[in-house]
């Protein structure tokens, strides 16, 4: 980013540090970079901020050995997010920028402490009981995101607009788990719905390849495209802001197109659907809605 002669140290740091989570999330999740380019450019960079955020937070578990070191790396955001944090925000640019999107737009922190909160689960190998714990996960952190977007957005309490958004949350993070099988294994499928399916309580190789398995995920596949459905019926007549911030969820249906193949092999890795296809559906949903 081009600085002017007239911007002072403070104001050329920051716009730095803003520079940074844009480079940071075109590199690491282009598809939520694209979505950001649909919003107004005075506000893109606040988008650019959260997500950047976001991103640092969800590849804690793959940076860490032990629990308790993933626990010390949120623990750390929480103190950064804290009042007058001001330390914390000079040694992480992502921190710097979050901090002044939460004051230009009075972001909630205790939502973005609630979002840390929940992604202490990722360091544990402790699956959850019901599908809905595992729905309050999607809530906490992936609808909370799409949530802070819209206030940023301009959003207000149009409790039509947030209910679209929270149901587009939902679908975007059960696709994002399912998405997450190879990796993450079966640590985010919730033991209600394994019973209920007939999959054994033991983490053997072949019940991951299991009819039972295939019907399990089948489900929460329902699930995911349900709670989509509904985001794009509320979001008909919602404001703008409300339609930009759930961009994130446009891509859903190309992802569960792929899990319904029949090669669809749930626990091994998977392409991604086309570039060209993502990106359409980011330019359409913008114009028209999910």
């Amino acid at each position: 980013m081009i600085s002017t002669p007239s911007e002072s140290p403070r104001a050329r740091e920051l716009s730095e540090h803003y520079a940074l989570c844009d480079a940071s999330l075109r590199e690491k999740d282009r598809d939520l970079w694209l979505a950001s380019l649909f919003a107004p450019a005075p506000e893109r960079r606040r988008l650019h901020a959260l997500y950047a955020f976001v991103i640092e937070v969800e590849e804690a578990r793959f940076r860490v050995t032990q629990p308790l070191l993933g626990e010390l790396r949120l623990q750390w955001w929480m103190d950064a997010l804290a009042a007058g944090a001001e330390d914390a925000a000079h040694a992480h640019p992502v921190a710097d920028a979050l901090l002044d999107t939460i004051a230009a737009h009075a972001l909630p922190r205790e939502n973005l402490v609630d979002f840390l909160e929940a992604h202490i689960a990722d360091f544990y190998d402790d699956q959850f009981e019901t599908l809905e714990e595992l729905l309050s996960y999607c809530s906490r952190t992936a609808a909370g995101p799409l949530l802070w977007s819209a206030k940023c957005l301009g959003l207000g309490e149009d409790k039509t607009a947030i209910a679209a958004i929270e149901d587009a949350g939902a679908a975007l993070g059960l696709t994002r788990l399912l998405r997450l099988l190879p990796s993450a294994g079966a640590q985010f499928l919730p033991l209600e719905l394994l019973a209920r399916h007939g999959v054994p309580r033991e983490d053997a190789p072949a019940r991951r390849d299991s009819p039972q398995m295939r019907a399990a995920l089948a489900e929460l596949r329902a699930l995911a495209r349900a709670r989509f459905a509904a985001a794009r019926n509320a979001q008909r007549g919602t404001p703008e802001a409300a339609r930009l911030a759930s961009l994130p969820a446009a891509t859903i249906p190309l992802y569960l197109e792929r899990m319904d193949r029949r090669d669809y092999r749930p626990f091994a890795p998977q392409a991604a659907p086309q570039p060209w296809r993502r990106q359409w559906r980011l330019w359409r949903a913008a114009r028209t809605g999910l």
